[in-house]
């Protein structure tokens, strides 16, 4: 049953926003919700996502009497509303929880906690925006919203391949975020294995050796794309062994991952790899596409906000979370900028207020 009820939270409605109480429990949307289908909703603040960066920017405005509305997506990016953290298991690294949490209870908690405050929230993607003038508008399947202000939360989505047993053993071994789930105690003492070549993969590796007995990097390459102080550390740390020209062929195991097989490319000859982890370290791809190019990304897609700010390149446009942090990308720093998005906007709502003879 409270996998069922998760499930169900999860899932939901396709026709407008639903209440929950802080147990989760779906119920059904109400008449309004169903009879604004297909209309123009005018809100002061658009908040596009649905992880913690998204859920702390509806919290602020919310408790700042702004009247946010809250698109969460229907399976963007292939994700479940409350993104990333709901393919996570256990998180032991969010304050507040000493004893951990699952990430599908902790984005619950972060829903119940924004609709507490009365944050409307729409089970709707986001499928294109207009950021040309204002207000600005934002469009999905069933409505179009014009707001005075945008917070784009819509994060990053880890890149994985996919050999025999991937998908068997994601989450069961499989991970894309050493940070996040090294230290689990499933991998103290026991072999790991990171796949990639650049500087995270060499960061996520060293990270690694504070727990795993051994740690191996994959690299389907004779040489690392990292730069040269990072793969020093990785090359000289003893616990580090690099496996060149090598590609994962299999993922094996019980309940859990227990080995892989692993191929080297040029002599075509297959190892037998006993580890009890594996963790891609080949990159995210940020959910920037519905932007058009309407605002400024750097060359990975991620984007561009002014050093301190949150503040895009188009006025009264905010980014948080992943969808503008390509080095940290944790929930708690996600939430951070969630908060900094807030009260960004708030400021900025409150200059065009005073520019039109009005105060917030």
């Amino acid at each position: 049953m409270p996998k069922f009820r998760s499930f169900l939270a999860k899932a939901r409605t396709l026709f407008g926003f639903a209440t929950i109480s802080s147990s989760a429990s779906a119920v059904a949307p109400s008449s309004s919700a169903m009879d604004d289908l297909g209309t123009t909703l005018k809100t002061r603040i658009c908040i596009i996502g649905s992880g913690p960066a998204a859920h702390t920017a509806a919290i602020y405005a919310s408790r700042a009497n702004l009247n946010p509305v809250l698109l969460e997506g229907w399976m963007a990016n292939d994700i479940a509303p409350g993104g990333q953290l709901t393919t996570t298991t256990e998180v032991e690294n969010f304050p507040g929880f000493p004893d951990g949490i699952t990430g599908l209870d902790l984005t619950d908690k972060f829903r119940a906690q924004s609709l507490r405050f009365g944050t409307k929230i729409y089970t709707e993607t986001a499928t294109r925006v207009d950021l040309r003038a204002t207000p600005f508008r934002v469009f999905t399947p069933e409505r179009t919203l014009e707001a005075d202000s945008v917070i784009l939360a819509t994060g990053a989505v880890a890149k994985k391949l996919k050999f025999s047993g991937s998908e068997e053993f994601w989450n069961k071994g499989i991970s894309a975020c050493a940070v996040c789930d090294g230290a689990a105690p499933i991998f103290r003492n026991k072999g790991l294995a990171v796949i990639g070549g650049g500087d995270s993969a060499m960061e996520e590796a060293n990270f690694l050796t504070k727990f795993g007995s051994k740690v191996y990097i994959i690299h389907r390459r004779d040489q690392f794309r990292a730069s040269k102080i990072m793969q020093e550390r990785a090359l000289k740390n003893e616990k580090i062994e690099v496996m060149w020209n090598s590609v994962v062929e299999e993922a094996y195991g019980g309940k859990v991952l227990e080995g892989l097989k692993v191929k080297n490319v040029v002599t075509g000859e297959v190892t037998d790899l006993k580890v009890n982890g594996l963790f891609y370290a080949i990159g995210h791809e940020p959910a920037t596409k519905f932007l058009e190019g309407q605002l400024e990304v750097d060359a990975d897609g991620y984007v561009v906000t002014k050093p301190g700010t949150t503040q895009t390149s188009v006025k009264g446009v905010f980014a948080a979370g992943d969808v503008q942090d390509k080095k940290y990308r944790q929930a708690i720093t996600a939430a951070g900028t969630g908060c900094m998005a807030a009260l960004d906007a708030e400021h900025y709502l409150q200059e065009i207020g005073e520019q039109h003879g009005k105060s917030d």
